[in-house]
């Protein structure tokens, strides 16, 4: 088993087989999207043809939704899965964010939550697309100030409970919506079955993972992972590899890997903050330059899938340092061109 080459092909970084970013997205389940400008070449450059364009249409149209879930964290996730995403993951995402909170000595009683998170859903809806300034002004004039800290806890409340989600695309900065206007609330299904399917996906894009892979990208209990691994059945198998063992799925794309190539990775992609089996594709004497231990990626360059140095994305030219020696910037004339190309 090659785990570098089959990452890359199941995470579509290597001959991608969507043509739009909600295909990405749904076969990916979330994506982190820590990073507002960064997030759209993470799923772009997953697609056959990169386009900045098609991602703004899918997010304005709320065919693809961000908001905080897993983790607490940023996350992508397509409209059809979002009523699943949030009835399974939401529950303790909130609770490790109540912790956050606990941490930053924040108590934001519920009478004042509820205040609030009607004032937030009132605002959202009156505007249709929001920021976090127009929260602001109308909190103001119901005589209610906060600090940026504590806005920012309502708001990620307001969007793990259901309530807010991602409004249109802006180019530097994040807004919101009303859910119950962006997104059509599907059917609830059992949570077993949210659990094989959750599982399915993870699996699917991220294989070959191991069973601590899956706890810390979903955020979920030890015991639902392993459930939603039973629950898969058949369908997915055990295959070891350095000492640890690995989950694949019965329909593990193990074909299209081409080498030489060479890949601009985002900060936060989950080629990376997908698992904690990192080491397979980052050398642990480069961990440093991918991220640190607070939890702050780094963009970063990938030859044939072994993360090798650290480019600029938000540069004219291609600026790039590489940690290992024998490459230069001219090698990743082709990569440079791809990011380039997709916003025009």
């Amino acid at each position: 088993m090659n785990p570098v080459a089959i990452r890359l092909l199941n995470q579509q970084l290597m001959a991608p087989q969507f043509s739009n970013p909600e295909e990405v997205v749904g076969h990916m389940g979330a994506m982190q999207a820590q990073e507002y400008r960064m997030m759209r070449w993470a799923v772009e450059m997953r697609t056959r043809k990169p386009s900045h364009q098609a991602f703004k249409e899918a997010f304005d149209s709320g065919r693809i939704i961000r908001l905080h879930l897993m983790r607490g964290t940023w996350q992508l996730v397509t409209a059809e899965d979002y009523s699943m995403m949030v009835d399974l993951c939401a529950p303790k995402a909130i609770s490790v964010t109540k912790g956050w909170m606990s941490s930053n000595k924040i108590s934001i009683p519920d009478d004042e939550l509820m205040r609030v998170r009607d004032i937030l859903a009132q605002t959202a809806a009156d505007k249709g697309s929001v920021t976090k300034e127009d929260f602001v002004q109308a909190l103001a004039t119901r005589n209610m100030q906060m600090d940026d800290h504590r806005l920012s806890y309502h708001i990620r409340m307001a969007e793990m409970s259901g309530v807010l989600c991602s409004g249109n695309l802006q180019p530097m900065k994040a807004t919101y919506a009303l859910t119950a206007n962006k997104v059509k609330r599907t059917d609830s299904i059992d949570r077993d079955e949210a659990l094989m399917r959750f599982t399915r996906k993870y699996f699917q894009s991220r294989q070959p993972a191991t069973l601590e892979d899956f706890v810390w990208w979903s955020g979920l209990n030890v015991s639902d992972c392993r459930r939603g691994i039973a629950l898969l059945g058949n369908s997915i198998h055990i295959e070891r590899c350095k000492e640890r063992q690995f989950y694949l799925t019965d329909n593990c794309r193990t074909r299209g890997f081409r080498k030489g190539k060479f890949l601009l990775i985002p900060p936060y992609d989950e080629y990376l903050i997908g698992y904690k089996s990192r080491d397979i594709v980052l050398p642990p004497e480069h961990r440093h330059h991918a991220h640190n231990n607070s939890g702050i990626f780094q963009p970063i360059i990938a030859r044939d899938g072994i993360i090798c140095g650290n480019w600029s994305p938000f540069r004219e030219d291609c600026q790039v340092n590489f940690f290992e020696n024998g490459y230069h910037s001219e090698d990743l004339q082709e990569a440079w061109q791809k990011y380039i190309g997709y916003s025009i």
